[in-house]
């Protein structure tokens, strides 16, 4: 039977899943927009508003599914392109986002607008060298937007353009001289000294914002201009004043973004208690690229040890990628975006298709590989997973990076994580954080034995001839010169450490807590 679309019937059930939206009846709205498109299934705005309904429902699957929809139309407004790519992104269809991008490329005459999120994309899929050309065409319109030009900015330092990067930066802070973005980049990008330095115009920018602001917007950008004060002094060597600023800057975020301890610890319970299923059949057959998963904390030498790697012949970066992860809440159907949908989806994750889930992951990542043997996942946090990923990719190498206790942990202290890494932004929840992360390899190393391989961080960066070898003969690789020369690897990087990997391999970052031993001793004394 033909359902009717009079314009009556399709403004009324607009106006009705409008309502269903308003109220947050998300069933009655998904039933809604369903209603409509078997009226008009070419109707691409109603159906992006299903995915997004499917989503805050949190079925990974249904969105996934309506995005891929979304994706079979031709031709397609730019704008609406990069709304379907997004939402594949999202849900974890890298292949499908990709070609939706180069249909968009292919397009002449594309908004500045368009570009700009167009390069944000193929930063998300870690694709720096389309991500700059993106933003670069749209510089030459012209950026009228602070984030943006900080884009511009980042995609030339991920490319190894330091001196471009500092231009963008100076003049997006002389249109925006506000944007603590910015001035946290700016003091990041290369060390700072006596003669050029901008510790005087942060201090005049940190009088403007009122100490006892109550808007979490100002205490915000209060926060970021004080770590870029705390880096810069750091450099200078004033590290009195230096650690006044980071802990200032550390106690507003920790307001703003607490860290809930009681919830990693049932995550940490979640993980450890986890009971995969009997083999009824083995994870994924690797025929082609194999990928190497480099894991750890944050900040404990993952991206030296990525392009040390990746500097050989046969292995290539695929950077911090979250393909993994997204694979597995397409498998277990949970989006996660909470507590308790974590722990919902840390639940039904031993029960999921292991050969399905690694299969899907190499669907979507094997382009990574552009022809090489293999390729790195280096995201840390995959440390949580390191069960999953043997159970799915069994010919999958792990390397865990590990790092002495107070370097690692006050490296993150300083990094500035923004609302995400809460844990990084007081001693308590640092040394928290800390006791789960050892208990959860503690448990690898007794539960899979000979599945990860420990690469130490200090051994590394002192004997890189002995330990270098050694990571290459457990992926099944022959020693190459190239893997001690990381400062030679010209391919982009995307990690708060971009700048520093250009060097040559030393040991400048080793024991530098020792700069504020004073301050950080109620630290030391937690992780004892």
């Amino acid at each position: 039977m033909t359902m009717p679309t009079t314009p009556a019937v399709m403004d009324r059930l607009n106006r009705r899943a409008d309502q269903y939206l308003a109220s947050g009846q998300l069933v009655a709205a998904q039933t809604t927009l369903e209603s409509l498109l078997q009226r008009v299934p070419e109707s691409l705005p109603t159906r992006l508003r299903l995915i997004d309904v499917l989503w805050e429902r949190g079925r990974f699957r249904g969105a996934a599914a309506e995005a891929l929809r979304a994706a079979s139309f031709s031709p397609v407004a730019p704008e609406m392109l990069i709304q379907i790519a997004q939402r594949l992104s999202r849900c974890g269809e890298t292949v499908a986002a990709r070609r939706c991008l180069s249909r968009l490329e292919e397009q002449h005459d594309l908004d500045s607008a368009v570009l700009v999120e167009a390069a944000r994309l193929r930063l998300a899929l870690g694709e720096i060298p389309e991500a700059l050309q993106s933003i670069e065409k749209a510089a030459a319109e012209g950026l009228d937007d602070p984030d943006a030009c900080y884009l511009h900015a980042s995609l030339a330092q991920f490319s190894g353009d330091i001196e471009g990067a500092g231009r963008i930066l100076e003049q997006c802070l002389d249109r925006w001289p506000m944007f603590s973005g910015a001035s946290m980049a700016q003091a990041r990008l290369r060390k700072q000294e006596a003669s050029t330095n901008h510790v005087e115009s942060l201090q005049a920018k940190l009088g403007r914002i009122p100490v006892d602001s109550g808007v979490a917007g100002d205490r915000l950008v209060r926060a970021e201009f004080e770590s870029a004060l705390f880096n810069e002094l750091d450099d200078l060597g004033q590290h009195a004043q230096a650690w006044e600023a980071l802990a200032s800057s550390n106690a507003i975020m920790h307001e703003l973004f607490p860290y809930h301890r009681e919830g990693e610890e049932a995550v940490t319970e979640a993980i450890i208690g986890r009971a995969l299923k009997p083999v009824s059949k083995g994870g994924a057959v690797t025929s082609g690229p194999v990928p190497i998963f480099i894991i750890g904390l944050p900040r404990s030498g993952t991206t030296l040890l990525d392009r040390m790697l990746s500097n050989h012949s046969g292995v290539v970066s695929a950077g911090e990628i979250n393909d993994f992860l997204l694979q597995m809440c397409w498998s277990c159907d949970i989006v996660e975006r909470d507590l308790a949908s974590r722990l919902d989806y840390l639940k039904k994750s031993a029960h999921v298709d292991f050969r399905e889930l690694g299969e899907r992951y190499l669907q979507q990542t094997i382009w990574r590989a552009r022809e090489h043997a293999f390729f790195i996942d280096k995201l840390p946090t995959n440390f949580q997973l390191v069960d999953l990923i043997h159970r799915a990719l069994p010919d999958a190498r792990i390397l865990h990076m590990v790092r002495d206790p107070m370097d690692v942990c006050f490296s993150n202290l300083k990094a500035m994580f923004g609302g995400t890494s809460t844990y990084s932004y007081a001693f308590g929840a640092m040394a928290h954080y800390h006791r789960q992360y050892r208990r959860i390899m503690r448990h690898w190393h007794e539960t899979l034995p000979g599945v990860v391989m420990d690469v130490d961080y200090d051994a590394l960066v002192k004997r890189p001839e002995v330990v270098m070898p050694q990571v290459l003969a457990y992926c099944g690789l022959d020693m190459q010169v190239d893997c001690l020369s990381p400062e030679r690897n010209v391919a982009p990087v995307s990690t708060p450490s971009s700048v520093q990997v250009r060097q040559p391999i030393h040991t400048r970052s080793v024991a530098q807590w020792r700069h504020y031993e004073q301050q950080l001793q109620p630290l030391l004394d937690m992780l004892r």
